[in-house]
């Protein structure tokens, strides 16, 4: 299957990426209003064209490419959103190592959804759009190893929580050290 037609903004230069990437940082802060940043994204280009002193001339994209590139930016936004609100609903109310399994799960839901996002618009996809996929991809890796990171601190915190309290009962106790050590994995499921 063809890629089909290209978008206004696929036909852009890549001396519009900055741009491209500007109104789409505005298109997602919900600030102003679609046409207000339309107008100035057509000034950014035409300023982008004078720079370049008809070296570079391109199509600048009409108001309905705007609005359906501005669409699909509402519709990623919107998605990354709510899977951001849910998981930190969720996360809320486990614990380290429930969180840990949370965060690993969700995140391969979440490249599973990438995944499919690709398979079922790629063709259509703008490379901006492409890009911001990837990156959320990076971003659930680095939240998987933070989430692994701190499961690693609290079982830490556990383990020497559990190893001086056991340390102080042997004092009061007369235990042997052997026998503390013992104790200690028994209580940490360690094996000696």
């Amino acid at each position: 299957m063809g890629r089909g037609r290209l978008s206004a903004f696929d036909t852009m230069p890549s001396q519009a990426d900055a741009i491209i990437a500007w109104a789409a940082s505005e298109l997602s802060s919900r600030d102003r209003t679609q046409t207000d940043i339309y107008e100035e994204f057509v000034t950014k280009c035409e300023q982008l064209m004078k720079e370049h002193r008809g070296e570079l001339e391109f199509c600048i994209p009409s108001f309905s490419a705007f609005n359906r590139y501005s669409l699909r930016q509402a519709r990623l936004t919107r998605l990354r959103s709510q899977t951001r609100d849910i998981v930190a609903a969720i996360s809320e109310t486990f614990d380290a190592k429930e969180s840990d399994d949370l965060t690993i799960i969700t995140a391969e839901t979440i490249k599973s959804l990438v995944l499919h996002l690709i398979a079922e618009g790629g063709e259509k996809m703008l490379p901006k759009e492409l890009m911001q996929l990837s990156s959320a991809v990076r971003q659930i890796s680095q939240a998987q190893n933070i989430s692994t990171d701190r499961r690693i601190k609290h079982e830490k915190q556990y383990t020497k929580q559990v190893s001086d309290a056991v340390d102080a009962v042997a004092k009061v106790k007369g235990m042997t050290v052997e026998t503390a050590e013992l104790v200690k994995a028994k209580i940490l499921g360690v094996e000696i």
